[in-house]
């Protein structure tokens, strides 16, 4: 069955299914945790406090994020 208006004998391979952009945001958040959270121990142990701080406030916003993203796809969302 094809979708309406397009015709069944185009030759042309069939479409990719549709990506889900809540995954594509689960999985940006997890790398954001992991990278984040690795810089800034790094940071504290070269004695840059200041932006260790920084870092895992982003880290925190990042969890939040993950966090969100999961209820969400939980709830039923697509996705």
């Amino acid at each position: 069955m094809t979708a309406p208006g397009y015709p069944d004998d185009d030759d042309l391979p069939p479409r990719a299914p549709p990506r889900s952009a809540l995954t594509l945001r689960l999985w940006l958040a997890g790398f954001g945790i992991v990278f984040n959270g690795v810089a800034a121990v790094l940071c504290v142990r070269a004695g840059l406090t200041w932006l260790a701080v920084l870092l895992a406030v982003i880290v925190v916003a990042l969890v939040v994020d993950f966090g969100w993203v999961v209820h969400r796809k939980r709830r039923g969302d697509p996705g």
